[in-house]
């Protein structure tokens, strides 16, 4: 009567939550099971029972994606956050459960090891030396001055919170990676313990795979009994034929006799001049009116560096010569002599490097401004002209080109591609000795040129481009051909068929997951992975695509749903296992017999030596590497006929004759050093090992999986 009496008061309140609940129902009958799960709304996922938001985890792509400058997918852009939070997560339970915490005096005491604080001049005292006082005060002024700026320093400084908890943690578990002078004594033992015997070997290779059959049934079988290998995740297999819009030869004659008309003079339809590339004065203007597909380069060009093509007929000519119509890289170009000097094709120089705040080289350290840098490359600049002896020294304690800095500022030969186009023009352009300033947005360098060699011809060329691209009515007719296709596909299931019937190429994408964006053949393609898991896709789905330079009609063939492989997915792997096993019981029936001999007549094979062999090795001759076999007779009696061992290559019987143990040695310290060095060298695995421990559920599919 209680619980009676219970309900009733609660009553309204039920009626409430049901009728919202067949409300959702009827807009939308999939929501019913949001409904009452609906924690899991606005979550990307769990480890160990914490959740991961989907706002935490939207906000952290985000800032991922800034960082990065765009320079990445949104895909790769969640895959590395992903990775960022289970690897902070599941290290801060570990490190919970260890009972490890690192406090604010341990990350500061991390912070002033760092060699860009200790040796930055602006933390320094007169002396020279690191003054704790005015790094606190730096950081205090930035906190009061410049959010940009301790934005960065924060994050910098949790960073290394970060690190020092990861390395306090991976440190304890490699303090009880170490091994014992048993463990030492054991391994040389084992490894050089000589086995020899005698032994026959039949090969499964003897036994025809026709005459072994397997049954569907065995391999679902073996799939459930072995689960852990044979987990799947939900995926998508797709046959595509791509349509590559290509120019045809009438376009590119079309394009190639457009590009040679703009070189001499013409008339417009009132006889006026048009002035043609030869004749222009402004080329940089010419190229933009006339609708180039390159602006106009300002480079000096190497024989090597143009087409060899024309590369010979460039360089014989003289200052105002126009070339071309020539095919190069996609394009059709004509070039003309802008101007003709001499350069090095090589120069050695070294530079020490002062960068500035906003500069690409201004890491959350460097708090020095523009102004401030550019005084100190001066003064640098002054110092190293007086005492060339001192370059090397400076480079070392100022440049932060530590690569270039621990040698002296020594960045060796380079060619004239290589630098950023400020410091190659100081490079190539001035002699052997010279030292200057040159601003680049790395910052401040005060160069040195060591020395230069190879000095030729070389050329500043104009260049008009017009790509070689296919003509509108080569777009149709490459469209009308996917959409045919297309038409086809809806009419019948055999595609390969009907694309062997129409000469086209069908390749296929197998096992695309619900988070990539790669398909085989195609390259970054997500709206096609994205597809093909919607939820209306079923085998048999087709769509047409328009991509960058081609059509794809695409077709989904198979779906595995996460869990179990099926047996038609995992038939390749498993069928070579279950054979063997078979013909290893058939091959077992047979090797009956009181005596190797006997054994060897009945099989109609020899009896087989082995000699010296051991744990370390494994290996047979004129077998293989069988462990199970050498295994076995390590720890067999003497003399004993062992019958029926099935190992990797066939079935064997073997008797052992000898087992000759190694010479003793005074202390096994070296073996137990081998030991312990090999397993902390291992220590780079301590967090796959504990995230294959942890409980992660990975729910981004929900995010991904239909956009």
């Amino acid at each position: 009567m209680a619980i009676l009496s219970k309900i009733r008061e609660r009553s309204m309140f039920l009626i409430i939550i049901i009728g919202l609940a067949l409300f959702a129902f009827v807009l939308d009958p999939s929501t019913l099971g949001d409904f009452f799960s609906s924690s899991k709304v606005n979550e990307v996922g769990q480890v160990n029972g914490e959740a991961i938001s989907r706002q935490e985890f939207a906000e952290a792509v985000d800032q991922y994606k800034q960082n990065s400058r765009s320079e990445v997918s949104e895909m790769q852009a969640a895959n590395a956050v992903w990775d960022n939070i289970l690897r902070k997560k599941i290290y801060k339970n570990q490190l919970e459960d260890a009972g490890i915490s690192v406090g604010e005096q341990d990350v500061w005491s991390e912070i002033l090891k760092v060699p860009s604080v200790q040796d930055n001049p602006q933390f320094q005292n007169e002396a020279g030396l690191f003054d704790e006082l005015k790094f606190k005060q730096f950081l205090a002024d930035t906190k009061e001055n410049n959010q940009s700026l301790w934005s960065a320093w924060s994050n910098y400084m949790g960073q290394i919170k970060e690190n020092t908890e990861t390395n306090t943690y991976n440190s304890l578990v490699t303090a009880g990676l170490g091994a014992s002078l048993k463990e030492g004594e054991m391994e040389y033992v084992i490894e050089n313990t000589k086995l020899s015997g005698d032994f026959v070997y039949v090969s499964y290779a003897s036994i025809a795979d026709s005459l072994v059959s397997i049954k569907r049934s065995e391999v679902a079988a073996y799939i459930k009994a072995n689960e852990n290998e044979f987990k799947a995740v939900s995926t998508r297999d797709i046959s595509y034929v791509k349509f590559d819009i290509k120019a045809t030869a009438e376009d590119e004659e079309a394009i190639k006799q457009k590009v040679g008309s703009l070189i001499g003079d013409a008339s417009d339809r009132n006889n006026e001049v048009i002035v043609g590339f030869k004749n222009a004065t402004d080329d940089k203007v010419f190229l933009v009116d006339n609708g180039s597909d390159l602006n106009l380069d300002e480079d000096y060009k190497f024989n090597a560096s143009i087409s060899q093509a024309v590369a010979n007929d460039i360089f014989s000519g003289n200052e105002g010569d126009v070339f071309g119509p020539y095919k190069d890289q996609g394009y059709f170009k004509i070039s003309k002599i802008r101007a003709v000097t001499k350069m090095p094709d090589s120069v050695r120089a070294s530079h020490i490097l002062i960068p500035f705040l906003g500069s690409q080289r201004g890491t959350a350290e460097v708090s020095r401004t523009k102004a401030q840098a550019e005084e100190l490359a001066d003064s640098i600049l002054r110092v190293v002209k007086r005492s060339d002896s001192k370059f090397a020294s400076l480079a070392k304690s100022l440049s932060s080109d530590t690569g270039s800095a621990a040698k002296g500022g020594d960045l060796d030969w380079f060619n004239y591609a290589r630098m950023t186009p400020a410091f190659r023009d100081y490079a190539f352009t001035n002699s052997k000795g010279a030292v200057g300033v040159v601003e680049t947005p790395f910052g401040y360098h005060v160069i040195r040129i060591d020395d230069t060699k190879n000095t030729q011809k070389v050329l500043k060329l104009s260049t008009y481009a017009s790509k070689i691209i296919p003509s509108e009515a080569t777009e149709n007719d490459f469209f009308q051909k996917a959409e045919q296709f297309a038409l086809a596909v809806s009419k019948t299931t055999d595609y390969t068929a009907l694309a062997k019937e129409n000469n086209y190429n069908l390749r296929a994408a197998v096992g695309l997951e619900v988070l990539d964006e790669n398909v085989p053949g195609l390259g970054n393609e997500r709206q096609i992975v994205s597809w093909a898991f919607k939820g209306d896709s079923k085998i048999g789905s087709f769509n047409r695509f328009d991509l960058t330079g081609s059509y794809v009609v695409a077709v989904v063939t198979s779906k595995t749903e996460k869990g179990l492989m099926s047996v038609e997915k995992a038939l390749n792997t498993v069928r070579p296992i279950l054979l063997n096993e078979k013909k290893a019981a058939l091959i077992s029936a047979n090797l009956k017999g009181s005596s190797l001999a006997a054994i060897a007549a009945a099989n109609n094979t020899t009896v087989r030596n082995a000699k010296d062999v051991n744990l370390k090795t494994a290996s047979l001759v004129g077998v293989g590497v069988e462990p199970k076999i050498v295994g076995a007779m390590y720890g067999a009696e003497l003399n004993k006929v062992y019958n029926a061992i099935v190992g990797n290559r066939g079935v064997f019987s073997f008797a052992l004759n000898k087992k000759e143990a190694p010479t003793a040695l005074p202390n096994y310290e070296v073996n137990r050093k081998r030991i312990s060095a090999s397993r902390k060298a291992m220590t780079f695995k301590i967090y796959e090992a504990i995230k294959s421990a942890s409980e992660v559920e990975d729910n981004r599919a929900s995010m991904y999986g239909s956009n």
